[in-house]
Order: structure tokens, then sequence, then C-alpha cells
């Protein structure tokens, strides 16, 4: 583990464990650090924010001081690189137990917003966006977009728009809330600066001048080798590095395949239902007409995929978005038979490497290459900013897809790629993985658990791998609503999540898609809690 991942872990001012809320103690008697009686005629409060415990709710210190610090944060207060006080002087000044200041400081640590730096202390890393001001008369078509999403939603129909319309997902991500739980989104805050920023200090030592050029559409040799060495271990694919060609995550790899198909005279292309609408989304972009094929608990179903007569099909075989399930042996027999007759399979190795309570399952790739389009990325290995992935396609299609890619973008930056190249080689991508796995393991049986304490009649799907939950509501107070209601409800409590029915193309139970990777364990039980509320206080639910 990297030194910025020690300090979020457990070096932040204190204990990762959880320390209870103390209670004031009388002046005179106040605890310092180590139950220390505070000095003789020590102030109460501390000029820090002009804290006053005063203010704190009974039994509710550690909360109440978190919750100043994140405003602090919020509105520019407490900027990025601001060094706060330490856990021992704070907690003298405010008389109170040093676990008060010790366990509000890993709170914020969790959720990314400060980390320890050894003798440096404990230092302000991340700040949230602040909300864009409204959109005026000549305005940015960002802008405009997103007043006229907050819009929406203020009006109660946002969610309640077309599933298919353009944007929809996007809009979402920018609205403000206090708790996101929108799926696709990995532990951001456990981001390995460190192993990063050493890298990138090699490749820049031992760059040539010509790795400050343009680079090869098809991706840097160094990270071609590298993906090659990453497949072969984690997924079972051999390769060669003439196979890869590196794209802008799997986005840019449906979009290349959307022209790549057409061109082969390709026009509907078959998707799982329910399946990722983002990825729907990108296929149609691209020309292609989307043919719905139902999934249950062996996944895609192969029958209904040959009565449909689509030459191609879009899968997340390895962990379905959004069901969680694993397409069992005898459906890959049928699969396969079927692509051996012509079809093309297009294979998103979507959370493959995330798993927790089931053994690996190979790559289709692995066992059909030459009828199987390959994508995978980093965006949730590492963070979905660094925008790069890869994309391995039957031979007849490579020359293609490298014209392709040349003409959309000449080519992903040169020098992040020989970093993430390092990253592999050196076997720090592998160590990051078995750091986010613990924390997204314990992430995932907090929402379990909240979700059996607080929505009743749910029903959980996926809990054996990937960054989501899926929760479905056959019957009891949510089967009475419709899903799109709920997330709505949500949304006016603070909280986001996905509903089921975003992701369909056919009627079916209504649900949420919930993502429990990148927040908090407090966060999380919180927001399953306002869902909970926020199902209660529904109509149709009483």
């Amino acid at each position: 583990m990297d030194a910025m991942g020690r300090s979020r872990e457990s070096s932040v001012e204190g204990s990762k464990t959880a320390v209870p809320d103390a209670t004031v103690r009388p002046a005179g008697a106040a605890a310092g650090a180590g139950g220390r009686p505070a000095r003789p005629g020590a102030a109460l409060g501390s000029d820090f924010l002009q804290l006053d415990i005063a203010d704190a709710p009974p039994g509710g210190l550690t909360a109440w001081l978190a919750d100043r610090l994140r405003s602090a944060i919020a509105d520019g207060r407490l900027p990025v690189g601001t060094r706060l006080p330490a856990s021992r002087v704070l907690a003298e000044e405010l008389r109170v137990t040093r676990g008060v200041v010790t366990e509000a400081y890993r709170r914020l640590s969790e959720s990314g917003q400060i980390a320890g730096r050894g003798r440096g202390g404990t230092v302000v890393v991340a700040a949230p966006a602040r909300p864009v001001p409204p959109a005026t008369e000549g305005g940015d078509a960002g802008q405009v977009g997103r007043s006229e999403a907050e819009g929406a939603v203020a009006g109660g129909a946002f969610f309640t728009a077309p599933p298919h319309r353009d944007g929809l997902v996007d809009a979402l991500r920018g609205l403000p809330c206090r708790i996101d739980l929108s799926p696709g989104v990995p532990d951001l805050a456990a981001f390995p600066r460190t192993a990063w920023l050493r890298a990138e200090r090699a490749v820049l030592a031992a760059a040539t001048p010509a790795d400050f050029g343009y680079g090869s559409p098809q991706g840097a040799p160094a990270l071609r080798r590298a993906v090659v060495g990453w497949l072969a271990r984690n997924r079972g694919i051999r390769a060669d590095p003439d196979e890869v060609v590196v794209v802008a995550g799997v986005a840019q790899a449906l979009g290349l395949l959307a022209q790549l198909l057409r061109a082969d005279g390709v026009d509907r292309v078959a998707v799982e239902d329910p399946g990722s609408l983002g990825a729907r989304q990108q296929l149609e972009y691209g020309g292609l007409t989307t043919v719905p094929v139902p999934v249950d608990a062996g996944g895609l179903d192969v029958d209904a995929l040959r009565a449909g007569g689509a030459r191609a099909v879009l899968m997340t075989p390895a962990h379905q978005f959004p069901t969680g399930v694993v397409l069992d042996g005898e459906r890959r027999r049928e699969l396969l038979r079927w692509a051996a007759g012509g079809g093309v399979v297009i294979e998103d190795d979507y959370d493959a490497e995330h798993r927790y309570d089931r053994p690996p399952v190979p790559a289709l790739r692995s066992l059909l290459p030459d009828a199987v389009c390959y994508a995978g990325s980093i965006s949730k290995l590492l963070a979905p900013a660094l925008r790069v992935g890869w994309l391995l396609v039957p031979p007849h299609l490579r020359d293609a897809l490298v014209t392709a890619k040349r003409y959309a973008d000449l080519g992903n930056g040169v020098l992040t790629q020989l970093v993430l190249a390092r990253l592999m080689d050196s076997g720090e991508l592998e160590r990051h993985l078995r750091h986010v796995r613990r924390r997204h393991r314990r992430r995932r049986d907090v929402m379990l658990r909240a979700v059996e304490a607080h929505l009743p009649g749910a029903r959980v799907h996926g809990a054996a791998a990937g960054l989501h939950l899926l929760v479905t509501f056959a019957d009891g107070p949510g089967s009475r609503v419709p899903d799109t209601a709920l997330a709505a409800a949500a949304l006016a409590r603070g909280v986001k999540a996905h509903p089921l029915s975003w992701h369909r193309l056919t009627p079916g139970p209504p649900g949420l898609v919930l993502g429990y990777a990148a927040g908090a364990a407090h966060e999380i039980e919180e927001g399953i809690t306002l869902i909970g509320e926020a199902l209660r206080a529904l109509p149709a639910a009483a």
C-alpha cells in the first residue's frame, strides 16, 4: 500500500476504528488527549473556525465536528492545502476526548477530503466542485444543460424524462447532492497518488524527446505490452501487443466499433435487457439500432438472441450490468456456437476484477478470439478521469479500427500511457486492486445491512462482485411506486441513485441501482436510510 493509502486508512490523526461520541466535560474537568486535564484557565472553544462546543447536540459531537469541517472545505474557508490542527490540540481546546476529533478526521479521510502527511500533519486534499450558477443569455451549452436539468428536478420531471434522452446520466452526474450512490464509480479517494507520482517521475526521467511527440494511434508499445501481461495474468487472455488498440475508455471503444460494424453491413446490435443505458446510447449514437435480449439468472438468453436476428451482441458476461449475474457455462457454450456461425460478440469486461464472494470467470475473448471484440479500461480500477482503455478485435477488423482511432483523435496521450504501463509492469496496479477490494467489500457489507434494515421487501442482486447493488421491489411498499418516483424523492433528500427503469428497454419490476464503492460507510448508511424515508413518504407506498 502506498503512503497516501496508509494515511487515509490508518494514520489520519488517529485510529481507523470508529469511536463513540463523547460528552462535554464540565469546565475544570475537561479532558485533553489521553485523559489529561485541560490547562488551567483554558477557554471553552477554538479559534479554529470559531468552533464552539456549546453548538453541538448532546451525544453528537463527532457528527457535528465532521459537518463543520465539511462545510468549511465546501465554502472555501479551508482550501486545498490547508493544514488542520493536531487532534490533541483541537480536542484540548474544545474540551472533548481526543477520540471525537480523530473520528471526525477519519470520516473526512474516508470521503477523500483530507489526508495525513506524516510530520506535515493532516491536510485538506480535495474540495467539492461549487455549483454552477444558472445559465444566462450567451452562456455556454454545458451551463444551459445543467440549468435545465436542475429545473427539471425541481419540477419533478427529471426522472420521468424518456429513458433514451441524450445526456440523461451525465445530467444527473452534474447535479449537486449530499450523498452520491450512483453506480459505476470506484473508490476515488483511494487513488494511489504516491505510486502514480513515483511512476510519473521515473517516466519523465527516462523519456526521450520523441516521447513528447505524436504517438502511434494504436497506442504506446510499452502500454500495449503491459496490457497483454495484465490480461494474461488476470483475465486468461493470450494476445500479442499488435492486437491491442489503446482507446479513451470503453465508451470510445463502443463508438469505434459502431463505425466498424456499420461499414461491415451490420445495422442492428443486440443488447442485454436490462443493460447499461450509457453503453446502449453509445451504439445508437454510432448509427446502430439496439435490439433488447432478456437477461435471467443464467445471463443473456441466447435463444432469444438467435430469434432477434441481430448479427452482433453487446454483453457484460463477467458481471452483468446491472443485475450482477455471471453468464453460466451452458449459455457460454450456446453463445460460442452462435458466434461460430458468423455472429460478433462485443465483450465489455465490466467490473471483472472486483469480486468478493465468488471465483473468477474467464473472459469470452480467451475462448473464441476470432469472434469476440474485447473492451476493458482502468476507469473502475483507478479512475475514470484518466480515460484509458483497450480494445482487441478479430484480425479482419484490426486495420480498420486503427484507422478509425487515428481519425478520431490521433491517439491517447503518450505520457499517461507510459505511466500506466509502469504501474502495470511493477505490480503496483495489482497491489492497488487488492487494497481497494478490501475497502469495497466493507462498504458493500454496510450497504447490505442498511438495505435489510431500511428497505422492506427489497431483493438484492449481484452482491458477490462489482461496485454496485441492484435492489428490486417485487413486493412490499417499493412495488407500488415507480422507481423513477422513488429516485426523485431520494434526490429531493440529497441522495442520488439510478432507477432501474432507465436501464430497461422492456417493462419489469421497479428497482434502484446503488453504487457503494465511492462513499464512506457512514454516507452509505445515511443514504439508504434517506431512501427508506423517501419510500415511506410516497403516497402509493402508504
